[in-house]
């Protein structure tokens, strides 16, 4: 489908009141360090409201209201200062409007990755002159219809998926008019105070874990809840629990992912192990629990290794459980020098991944992304887009909260292959 995106207008968002000195300069903790540097992104798509079809209503209350959670939330108007710091001047979140030429319907009933990049600001080259070290970014595109859709990219320097629905939640409340919410559950931002900044030098000269880039391929893909137990019934029990729907949908888009890369590999590569490595958050497993509105990047990465003869989904299923087991018994160490020493070690023994197919699963599910109300209704879908490394896997939610929708990203040769072993299943 061929659109037309116009710009009509990019502005700076500066806090409604200035950020205090001995806060001007934020230090990152040594896990926002080790992200890449990329934007979190997501998308929600509004219908038109009868009562309120000017977007200039819209943009207003947003900038607005965004000006008022900046106060609270000071490292979103600040700009990366380097591997170590964000420098909070004030120089605020960057906001663009936009106009795009067809109706909201016509995302939503062809709902194609290379279509959402219209909605992204970090896809224009010349936005992203004007704030280089851009910490937050906005973008509200109004459709012809009108309908909406707000795209939040945030810095994944700073934050992750945890920390944007604690923005969230302030920016909305404040959004509806009660702002009072934002000061009675202020973020936490306890980074640095667990896992101080370090010298990376060490760290960055090892093999790196992301996969290599290559022509890469988005596609969403819907299970729905009726697959989603059946996928439950033939794993089983494991113990006296059955999986999780997270479990067993990471667990088939795996198997799947490997079946095809090993048809399209040579024989000497196709019985190589795999990793998977899964995004865990440390908040809960910490002792004492962080605070959930604890910000910045609290999560680790556990790998999963998969062996050819271990590509069956009980087997799949039970490694990835007893991974994130193991690792919860030394979560809580997740602080001060003896954290730095399992980073430290993990980083000086991931050559052993080196020769690995490797992936990585993000998971949004459970987080209520779909009641993000601005003041003018709830989104009739979120959305993921795609990213910008292969092998990796985003799931979220549907709206109804039963199934998952998977963004799986791979090598483009490997997509179609991909897809005609999944329906098979």
């Amino acid at each position: 489908m061929q659109m037309k995106v116009d710009m009509i207008a990019k502005e700076r968002i500066k806090p409604s009141s200035p950020t205090p000195y001995n806060l001007k300069n934020f230090k990152l903790s040594l896990l926002d360090q080790i992200q890449p540097p990329i934007y979190g992104l997501i998308i929600f798509f509004y219908s038109a409201d009868d009562t309120k079809t000017n977007c200039a209503y819209y943009s207003k209350r947003l900038k607005n209201s965004l000006s008022q959670t900046l106060t609270s939330f000071y490292p979103m108007a600040g700009r990366l200062n380097n591997d170590t710091s964000v420098d909070c001047s004030d120089e605020g979140a960057l906001f663009v409007e936009a106009n795009i030429a067809c109706n909201l319907s016509d995302i939503l009933t062809q709902p194609e990755a290379e279509l959402l990049n219209h909605f992204l600001p970090t896809n224009d080259p010349k936005t992203l002159e004007l704030a280089p070290g851009c910490i937050a970014l906005i973008q509200l595109t109004s459709f012809q219809c009108g309908g909406i859709a707000i795209s939040v990219c945030l810095s994944h320097k700073l934050f992750d998926v945890s920390s944007l629905l604690t923005i969230l939640h302030g920016w909305t409340s404040t959004a509806r008019g009660s702002g009072e919410a934002v000061l009675r559950v202020p973020p936490v931002f306890v980074g640095d105070s667990l896992l101080k900044t370090r010298e990376l030098s060490s760290f960055m000269s090892r093999p790196n874990l992301m996969p290599p880039p290559g022509k890469l391929r988005t596609k969403r893909f819907v299970f729905e809840a009726s697959k989603i137990a059946n996928l439950k019934v033939e794993v089983g029990l494991i113990g006296k629990l059955y999986p999780s729907r997270v479990e067993v949908v990471s667990a088939l888009i795996l198997k799947t992912a490997m079946a095809a890369s090993r048809s399209m590999t040579g024989s000497s590569s196709s019985s190589r192990p795999s990793v998977l490595f899964q995004a865990v958050d440390l908040r809960r497993r910490m002792k004492p629990p962080l605070p959930d509105n604890s910000i910045g990047n609290l999560f680790w990465v556990v790998p999963v290794v998969i062996n050819e003869s271990e590509m069956d989904l009980r087997t799949m299923v039970w490694k990835m459980k007893e991974a994130v087991d193991d690792f919860s018994k030394i979560a809580t160490k997740f602080k001060g020098e003896e954290g730095f020493s399992i980073i430290s070690e993990f980083f000086k023994g991931r050559e052993v991944f080196k020769e690995m197919e490797r992936y990585s699963c993000t998971s949004w599910c459970k987080f209520p992304l779909y009641e993000t109300d601005f003041g003018f209704g709830k989104p009739v879908w979120v959305s993921s887009t795609s990213i910008a490394f292969k092998n990796t896997i985003v799931l979220v939610d549907t709206k109804q909260g039963d199934g998952i929708e998977a963004w799986v990203t791979l090598e483009e040769e490997n997509m179609s292959l991909f897809e005609e072993k999944l329906f098979l299943i």
